[in-house]
């Protein structure tokens, strides 16, 4: 569809800068905050804000400007905004964009130049940011003149939310920034783009796969994680009461309080939900990119496998859909649920004994009094916390796993976990910004002694705000993950251990309140009272890993076998 130009008139009857013209731009876009830190080549930039209806966060870190900017996009749909300066500022946000990118979150990422037009510093900071930016980007360009900016600035936005959603990165050089321009320049309007929906023959085929199978099903991932998706997936099943799993990253699409549910996927080769894709004669993959790990080895072959998605499958080795269905999902959910009909073919029975038992092994060790605290328990104390609207928020580690397996998402988007870049350092710029999304929400963040320590600058970011922020620092000295991988693959352990701060009193030195677990039963008390407290609560616990080898490390086909018969 032709773009229109908005019929909003400058704010003042003067000329006004590039820069705040922009800045009208984003407002016309609906942006309420940027994320970031100034630099001397964005502060025109910076003035237009200062003088707008956007406020401006400051943040201690780039890589965390850019971590809240895309959680931001990621909870409300809408591209999120980060700003940063040239060179070291510029550089500074490729983790946060390739994050957003292999995560499916709209982003904005707009960064400072030198002067294009005539030289200032010869080749001082200045390196190729733009071609630094394509690869991990769907769009990354410069403002060469200020003309152009209401239609880049519309663009990037287009780009960014539109199906697959991911990173746009705008370079903004200070002598474009600084020009004049005349009032009769505004920003480009949004418009309402329908996407397009599913070939009618591709929703027919899939409806007679459906009636036809035996042991249908669902996998429910990344790109199910939305409103209207969801609504029509709780019909679909309501309907149907075909039986889920989710991936990591399709957590809390539906209630997992469900009778319906199995477990979540890329786990260990042994777990119970993967005896139900084993067992499955259809499987029905909702929202599956390959950037996610996949959740299992999904070929034609003895199965038959239905993708359903806003674009076709990437074809991999471990992912080749027997049919897909393409265009917007929740149209595609809801053609399928109005034309399918349940069939006496379809049998459950395995599924259902196999969500019983998976159940009940997950209640192993949640209330253990074991000290350094088991996963199992820390998990459980959270979720026994949590209102069912409550997010947490989780860095990238092996408690990770621990919460793709063990906690149950009551509602979407309330477990903000990452399996696509799996980056450290996202944890509390992630909690930060779901907190000012959701201000009335209780949120959590997890992170593990490595990764807190990647964003703890940002700690004082969290104070500035006077958030009611929890942060739960499990302590174990180590890089755990990677060593237990180490210890996987055999080898003795070496270079993943290290000291760590005295917790309780780094938060105090920031303004926040710390707290240090040490008994098991004392996690639920002081989790409760620091959300009822008010404030930034940092609580520094103690984690054991021992359980890793016998929950994550048992992947032999005997292990296997013997869950899948129950």
């Amino acid at each position: 569809m032709t773009q229109r130009v908005s019929k909003s008139k400058s704010k003042t009857g003067r000329s006004r800068t590039a820069a705040e013209l922009f800045v009208e731009c984003l407002e016309s876009e609906g942006v309420t905050r940027v994320f970031g830190v100034p630099g001397e080549e964005n502060l025109d930039m910076l003035d237009a804000l200062r003088k707008s209806s956007i406020r401006f966060i400051v943040t201690r870190h780039e890589q965390a400007a850019v971590f809240m900017a895309a959680t931001y996009g990621r909870l409300s749909g809408h591209a999120g905004v980060a700003m940063a300066t040239l060179g070291p500022g510029a550089t500074n946000t490729l983790t946060g964009a390739a994050f957003a990118q292999l995560g499916g979150m709209p982003l904005l990422i707009v960064t400072g130049q030198k002067p294009i037009k005539t030289g200032k510093q010869g080749a001082f900071q200045i390196i190729d940011v733009v071609g630094m930016m394509r690869p991990i980007t769907k769009r990354a360009s410069t403002i060469v003149s200020a003309e152009k900016i209401p239609s880049a600035v519309r663009q990037a936005f287009k780009v960014a939310e539109a199906e697959r959603p991911g990173a746009v990165h705008i370079e903004f050089p200070e002598d474009i920034a600084g020009e004049e321009v005349p009032k009769s320049l505004v920003p480009l309007s949004r418009i309402l783009v329908r996407r397009a929906g599913p070939d009618p023959k591709a929703i027919d085929d899939a409806v007679a796969m459906i009636q036809d199978a035996q042991h249908p099903l669902l996998i429910l991932a990344a790109g199910a994680n939305r409103k209207l998706v969801c609504k029509h997936l709780v019909k679909f099943i309501e309907k149907t009461s075909i039986p889920f799993v989710t991936t990591q990253m399709g957590k809390g699409v539906i209630d997992e309080r469900s009778e319906k549910y199995i477990g979540t996927t890329a786990l260990s080769g042994s777990e119970y939900v993967h005896c139900a894709i084993d067992e499955a004669d259809l499987v029905i993959v909702v929202g599956h990119d390959v950037t996610e790990k996949p959740p299992a080895a999904l070929r034609e072959g003895a199965k038959k496998i239905i993708h359903i998605n806003f674009y076709f499958a990437d074809v991999d080795d471990l992912y080749s859909p027997t049919h897909e269905v393409v265009g917007d999902i929740s149209h595609s959910i809801w053609a399928i649920t109005n034309a399918v009909l349940p069939s006496p073919k379809w049998d459950f029975s395995y599924f259902t004994e196999l969500s019983a038992v998976s159940r009940q092994s997950l209640q192993e060790n949640a209330g253990s009094s074991a000290f350094p605290l088991k996963p199992q328990r820390i998990v459980a104390d959270i979720r026994e916390v949590m209102p069912p609207n409550g997010i947490v928020s989780l860095d990238n580690g092996m408690y990770k796993l621990w919460f793709a397996r063990n906690y149950r998402a009551y509602e979407q988007n309330t477990l903000l976990l990452d399996n696509a870049f799996a980056t450290m350092g996202a944890g509390l710029p992630g909690a930060i910004s779901a907190k000012m999304v959701f201000p009335d929400r209780v949120v959590i963040a997890v992170c593990g002694d490595g990764g807190f320590m990647m964003s703890v600058q940002d700690l004082e970011t969290a104070v500035r705000l006077k958030l009611d922020l929890v942060i739960v620092v499990l302590q174990d000295n180590a890089y755990g993950m990677i060593e237990w991988k180490q210890k996987n693959m055999g080898m003795p352990p070496f270079g993943l251990r290290f000291n760590n701060p005295d917790f309780v009193a780094l938060a105090g030195s920031f303004g926040a309140i710390g707290h240090r677990i040490e008994s098991a039963s004392a996690l639920n008390a002081t989790l409760k009272s620091a959300l009822a407290s008010g404030g930034v609560h940092l609580i520094e616990c103690p984690i054991d890993y021992s359980e890793n080898e016998k929950i994550f490390s048992d992947s032999s086909q005997k292990m296997k076998k013997k869950k899948c018969a129950l």
